[in-house]
């Protein structure tokens, strides 16, 4: 059985109103991620994805170069939190 992981990424630049949590989701599938993105009041965007390494560090690499073309990131932080399941990668 693989070990599950789980990850929480903070987007700081130009994140919000440019598609950045939908072009997550996408990614997310695409790598058979769960868990969600969703804006913060402070003008970032979080994000919290569950799976394997491998997957996990696919997407830290997207979201390091920048995400979806739209998008302006100036700094990712990322941080391991305990896995908690779910079914899908929603943007809320």
């Amino acid at each position: 059985m693989p070990v599950v992981e789980r990850r929480r990424f903070v987007v700081s630049g130009v994140v919000q109103g440019v598609g950045f949590r939908w072009a997550t989701r996408v990614e997310a599938a695409r790598l058979g991620l769960v868990g969600y993105a969703r804006n913060l009041v402070d003008g970032t965007v979080e994000i919290e994805a569950e799976g394997g390494a491998q997957e996990l560090a696919e997407l830290a690499s997207w979201l390091d170069a920048g995400g979806p073309p739209s998008a302006r990131v100036t700094s990712v932080d990322a941080a391991v939190v305990p896995p908690r399941g779910g079914s899908a990668f929603d943007a809320r």
